[in-house]
């Protein structure tokens, strides 16, 4: 890639005219001086690829164009955003504008979850930039952080809250105690969760994002298959309720961090669970549809960024975040950083991981339940830190928190519980982090 002249204008391609690419036209065209200033030339929008032509797209209608294939190799546009979803289509629009030397700015997790190697290799060879700020946590920063100022340091966990939509209905059955099935209908009715919520309530939404993070954390390739994944679907009232006995909250979690395998190598851990955590944790207080991420790494610390993860205006910020970058790069002569991923790390099997546990199950209450259900655990090596029982009779429950111990050994205990005559049902199994234990 070469520099160009400074006043040369740098063409812009905008695909997709939703919420966000509406949002990033009105940018563009609106803050055109500053923009200007910042970059060092003028940003010109050549073309915004739609389904269909209209006139009240409030956009000129010469602009708008059904061809986003022509429209991303032009000999004029420089840059192409990415703003389609999905991730057939814009791999195929995304690659050939890679391959046609342009730069690439794209909000697609999805995509980039899936595809990271192939686009990166596109961007390497052609020598071009590939920017993907907008594609986890919207508006806040994390990508950068850790591809530039946390480069000199070594990562060891990403912690955070990467969903708002199951951000939003966990904190309201926190808040008001209802459960899933009406916080869900609630969430859709204010516009937090889609017609068809399955990406968000299922955790495919967050897995997409965990395997970006993991594989920028620790310079290692994480496509969105590596990732264990469970969701919000089974969470309950009661849940909720023994998580505030327990002074903790529940958040759906995506977690990615190095752990140690047998052979004393590091290796790469990445999932997406909802899980218990302290309220004295920072994500604890983590409200409604605002995300965060913790990173944790070995000379900075922890360090948290925390802001409005999803929306129009705030993932449209990101976008432009990185189309200024990219138009700098253009405007300089320069590249932004390219794929790290000399590492190479081993994914972990999830049944490896260490972690706590919560168990709640529905039990007879006669005398030798606790120590039938304490046998269990204590044969397979999983410690308990505390038992509590709740209710009498054939609705009585108990509630186990345990010490760290292996997923592996967590799923024999449960089915090993399950077989018990004094058990009626294993109800819940969650797990507990962020606890100092």
């Amino acid at each position: 890639m070469t520099g160009v002249p400074a006043q040369r204008p740098i063409g812009v391609a905008v695909l997709g005219h939703g919420t966000v690419g509406a949002e990033v036209v009105r940018i563009i065209r609106d803050d055109a001086l500053d923009l200007q200033a910042r970059i060092g030339a003028p940003l010109e929008i050549r073309g915004v690829a739609v389904r269909t032509v209209s006139p009240e797209r409030g956009v000129p209608v010469e602009l708008l164009t059904t061809d986003a294939e022509s429209l991303v190799t032009r000999d004029d546009v420089d840059i192409v955003v990415e703003l389609i979803g999905g991730i057939e289509l814009p791999r195929k629009l995304v690659r050939a504008a890679l391959d046609a030397g342009k730069s690439v700015v794209t909000a697609n997790k999805a995509l980039l979850a899936a595809n990271t190697g192939e686009l990166a290799e596109a961007a390497e060879a052609r020598n071009a930039d590939l920017y993907f700020e907008a594609a986890v946590a919207g508006a806040i920063p994390v990508i950068r952080p850790l591809t530039q100022s946390l480069a000199g340091d070594r990562v060891d966990r990403v912690i955070g809250i990467v969903n708002g939509t199951t951000n939003f209905i966990l904190s309201a059955m926190d808040e008001t105690g209802a459960d899933y099935a009406e916080t869900l209908a609630e969430a859709s009715r204010l516009g937090y969760a889609e017609a068809d919520p399955t990406a968000d309530v299922e955790g495919y939404d967050a897995a997409s994002k965990a395997a970006i993070l993991a594989s920028i954390a620790f310079h290692t390739r994480v496509s969105a298959s590596d990732v264990y994944r469970e969701g919000i679907t089974h969470i309950t009232a009661a849940d909720l309720t023994s998580a505030r006995a327990l002074n903790c909250t529940v958040k759906l979690l995506a977690i990615c961090e190095r752990v140690t395998g047998p052979d004393g190598r590091d290796r790469v851990s990445a999932r997406v669970y909802p899980a218990l955590v302290p309220r004295e944790h920072p994500l604890a207080s983590v409200s409604g549809a605002f995300n965060a991420v913790v990173v944790e790494a070995e000379s900075s610390g922890r360090l948290m960024f925390y802001g409005q993860g999803a929306g129009g205006a705030p993932t449209a910020s990101a976008v432009m975040g990185d189309v200024v970058m990219a138009a700098r790069n253009r405007v300089q002569g320069g590249r932004g950083p390219r794929e790290s991923k000399y590492a190479k790390l081993e994914i972990a099997p999830m049944s490896d991981i260490i972690t706590r546990y919560y168990v709640n199950l529905q039990v007879a209450d006669r005398a030798g339940v606790l120590s039938a259900v304490a046998a269990e655990f204590a044969t397979r090596g999983v410690s308990i830190s505390a038992v509590r029982q709740e209710g009498a009779g054939n609705g009585a429950r108990l509630v186990v928190l345990t010490h760290q111990a292996t997923d592996r050994a967590l799923s024999d205990t449960v089915a090993a519980l399950d077989k018990l005559e004094s058990v009626t049902a294993v109800t819940s199994v969650l797990r507990l982090e962020g606890s100092a234990e």
